[in-house]
């Protein structure tokens, strides 16, 4: 299609009718329920987050009731304890991240000018996966079930079955099924910035917001394994005894704190880059000008990423670790001060150049940088280690802790939820309640936070549910508690203002003269996104780009139609955004919800100890994830390509590394190999902290070299059966790549049995010392890896011998080598690592 074949009116207006009908929701509950479209995801996911924030809230105004007086009897230490918990997992595990996976969820195809992410049910598996879990987590409270170790859950108080109860399992459990939510979305993040965005917009002309997020999401492919990792012995150690986190037996509580602020420390930054990211997008919009110094600022994101994970220890001055280790961290944690403060820098350079028009966004903006520069000058005095000594575990790290995080967090998702708004529903917010609002939580967040100082450094210590009159913090506390009234004050204005807001009149389309993309969007929400795909030549192109609305709105574009009534989009290049093909993506469908209802089911059984039920859970999430798989990915066009206007024919269809398919296959293997990094941590940690490793006596004997080797030598099989399937197939070789498989499926059957030989026929007994722990655990890990492969190999086998897998359309073949390369990597570390060292090192 031409661009003069576009002149038509009429055609024109034919062709959007066509896109609204595609992309309209289906009638009734039930399927507004199933719907997989990004846009309604995110608002669900958006609205769950803020419930979530509001109950972590009225924990919080509990605990600051009890804390208002001395000597109190509001709750007792037991529901303290579970409150400070709560309030903590619920703020960092159910408000902090997912919201802004959710926003970017919304934010992302319209920045990008996509009709939607590629992977619209997996955004949908994972939000159901966050909404059980998060009910399931949150709701323990009411049955007096709630965890009660604190948000960072230190062993041995919580692994010890006589010390915690089912709230450890609750917590450890549940918010493991939520970091599968949270890494899903990255998943799905990550490959839309790479691969969605419009023709023309290369690596530097991304809008900011894209830049921060794509850091983001890598982060979390890097933080949250290690947690993951440091789960599986956590509840290893709470249902079957294994010695992980027990010193009497070789464990040492150090794992879980190295483990978990390897996850922590950057858990701060990947709530705060988007709150940076938000601010980079309005701020040039009130300036009415371009942000100022766009490659430091994304330079600097990356700097700020890269340096926290350089800070875990950080939190772990205390633990009486050697002073070289002590300086080192103290460094690290004082560097990453000039990154953020790069950032900081340039939204006050680009404000002072431009002609700012004041704002209720921009004024959540700057006050949320006042704030959370007091908690970064703090952070940099707890960066030093004498005087960590001093103020750890004080109410000084509380107030440093929550002026970071309302500061870099909270006023900033309130000041975007301001900005866009009118974007989301077409109508603007109040601006007199949104700064009343904002007064009152400004004034209430610093007359909360800033007595704490005080009382930390007057001997306040942090998680006690009382005090006694005599230390003399009486008055402190009392003024805090009446800060957090006032602050929840002005979180219920804003409350009042988003309920008004049905009521209001239509704002008008980008009321605020934005200059990017997501501002194509009609004040009518069309749920399909732009009319057409543009050319981007500009970072505001709505500024800079002659006509680019009026071309948008007129479909002189790309992919203006759509002509066989599909859901498309755009794929283009990673690096220079090339358009490549035409991807289709999901429909509506019940499977996302009815995957992630039952492997939450796994994790709530196994809570319980109902193994057999949490095994039938299993089953029903492997054959919901297959079919899911079966009709939904790896369709065969009816044409192998399509025009797309302009001249220019895309495929329909695209495999191997130019396919989103293989980047999110990549991308979750990233992610895996992070987690089996953490065991992998653990049994090197255990080596150095022992003389002997492995220890000598009976029920100790290492897994010796033979079943490791041939363990290893079937998945070496196994990985060259694929990748030998991959190439006869594409040569049109379909009856042997059919052997292949077959032959790779049986290597990978038998690489199970192998695999656990070793430590069964050694006779290890887990639950005597850590070393045997630490070998089934890599063993059973590598194992089911192994078997995870057979799966993947016999579904590959399947579509082939159906049809749907051919030597033309062979994207699960190419999709499951990746997975095979990693696969052996993960078999080759285990298998040397138990077989050959320390016994040959």
């Amino acid at each position: 299609m031409s661009l003069h074949d576009q002149d038509d009116p009429a055609l024109r207006k034919a062709q959007e009718e066509r896109l609204r009908a595609v992309w309209e929701a289906p009638k009734g509950l039930f399927f507004r329920w199933t719907d997989v479209n990004n846009n309604r995801v995110g608002n669900w996911y958006v609205v769950t987050a803020f419930g979530f924030m509001l109950f972590a809230g009225v924990l919080a105004l509990i605990m600051r009731t009890q804390l208002a007086v001395p000597d109190n009897d509001l709750v007792s230490a037991n529901t303290f304890n579970q409150l400070f918990t709560l309030h903590g997992s619920t703020m960092m595990f159910l408000f902090a991240v997912p919201m802004f996976e959710a926003v970017s969820i919304i934010l992302l195809p319209q920045l990008l000018a996509a009709r939607d992410l590629p992977f619209p049910r997996l955004s949908a598996f994972g939000y159901w996966s966050f909404l059980i879990g998060g009910v399931f987590v949150s709701g323990s409270i009411f049955f007096n079930a709630a965890p009660d170790g604190g948000w960072f859950m230190y062993p041995p108080l919580t692994t010890r079955t006589d010390l915690s109860g089912l709230g450890a399992d609750i917590w450890m459990l549940g918010l493991s099924f939520i970091e599968v939510s949270s890494v899903a979305a990255a998943v799905e993040l990550i490959v839309g910035v790479l691969k969605c965005r419009p023709p023309g917009m290369r690596l530097n002309l991304m809008p900011l917001y894209a830049w921060y997020i794509l850091v983001v999401a890598v982060m979390i492919l890097f933080a949250f394994p290690p947690l993951i990792a440091g789960d599986i012995l956590f509840e290893l150690e709470r249902l079957l005894n294994w010695p992980f986190f027990d010193a009497e037996r070789g464990g040492d509580p150090l794992l879980w704190q190295h483990l978990f602020w390897i996850f922590g420390h950057p858990e701060v930054y990947i709530v705060f880059l988007p709150s940076i990211a938000l601010f980079a997008m309005l701020v040039p919009t009130f300036a009415q000008r371009h942000l100022l110094g766009y490659p430091w600022i994304v330079l600097a994101a990356v700097g700020t990423a890269f340096l926290s994970f350089g800070l875990w220890v950080h939190h772990m001055f205390a633990t009486g670790l050697p002073n070289i280790s002590l300086a080192f961290f103290s460094a690290a944690s004082e560097a990453v001060a000039i990154p953020t403060a790069v950032q900081i820098f340039v939204l006050i350079g680009t404000l002072w150049a431009g002609r700012v028009v004041w704002s209720t966004p921009l004024l959540y903006a700057v006050g949320s940088l006042a704030i959370f520069v007091i908690g970064g000058l703090t952070g940099v005095m707890v960066a030093i280690a004498p005087f960590d000594w001093q103020a750890h575990d004080t109410y000084f790290i509380v107030a440093h802790l929550h002026y970071v995080l309302i500061g870099g967090t909270l006023l900033p998702l309130f000041g975007g939820l301001y900005y866009y708004w009118p974007l989301v529903t077409g109508k603007k917010l109040s601006d007199r309640m949104g700064r009343t609002a904002f007064w009152i939580m400004f004034a209430g967040a610093n007359l909360t936070f800033f007595p704490m100082h005080l009382s930390g450094m007057f001997g306040m210590p942090r998680r006690v549910f009382t005090y006694p009159a005599e230390l003399g913090i009486g008055g402190l506390n009392l003024m805090s508690t009446v800060g957090a009234y006032a602050f929840a004050l002005g979180v219920l204005i804003v409350c009042i203002d988003l309920f008004r807001s049905p009521w209001r009149q239509k704002a008008g389309r980008n009321p605020w003269n934005a200059g990017t993309l997501e501002w194509l969007v009609t004040p009518e929400n069309e749920n399909w996104g732009v009319r057409s795909v543009p050319l981007i030549e500009s970072r505001y192109p709505i500024w800079d780009q002659p006509d680019f609305v009026k071309k948008v709105d007129e479909g002189r574009f790309f992919l203006p139609d759509a002509e066989e009534g599909r859901r498309e989009s755009i794929i283009t290049t990673v690096l220079d955004s090339r358009p490549i093909a035409v991807i289709r993506l999901g429909t509506p469908s019940v499977l996302p919800m009815l995957t992630a209802i039952a492997l939450g089911s796994v994790f709530i059984l196994t809570t319980y100890h109902l193994y057999m039920a949490a095994l039938v859970g299993a089953v029903a999430t492997l054959g919901f994830v297959v079919a899911w798989l079966w009709t939904g990915t790896g369709e065969i066009p009816e044409k192998p390509e399509k025009p797309i206007g302009h001249g220019i024919t895309l495929p329909l269809y695209i495999s191997g590394s130019s396919s989103p398919g293989w980047w999110a296959m990549f991308i979750t293997m990233m992610a895996d190999a992070t987690a089996f990094s953490g065991l992998v941590f653990g049994y090197f940690f255990y080596w150095t902290i022992h003389p002997e490793f492995p220890p000598s006596g009976p029920g100790l004997n290492g897994p010796g070299l033979f079943w490791p080797m041939v363990a290893l030598g079937l998945a070496a099989a196994g990985w060259a059966a694929t990748i030998g399937a991959r190439e006869v197939n594409a040569r049109g070789g379909t009856g042997a790549a059919r052997l292949l498989l077959a032959i790779g499926i049986v290597a990978s059957m038998a690489g199970i049995a192998a695999g656990l030989a070793g430590p069964w026929t050694s006779d290890l007994v887990p639950e005597q010392h850590v070393y045997p722990a630490i070998v089934w655990t890599l063993a059973i890990w590598t194992s089911a890896h192994s078997g995870v492969a057979a799966i993947m190999q016999s579904y590959t086998l399947a579509r082939s011998v159906t049809g749907r897998l051919t030597p033309t359309y062979d994207a699960e073949l190419r999709n499951i080598s990746v997975y095979m390369h990693f696969m052996l990597l993960t078999a080759a570390v285990t298998y040397l690592t138990i077989g050959l060292f320390p016994v040959l090192a």
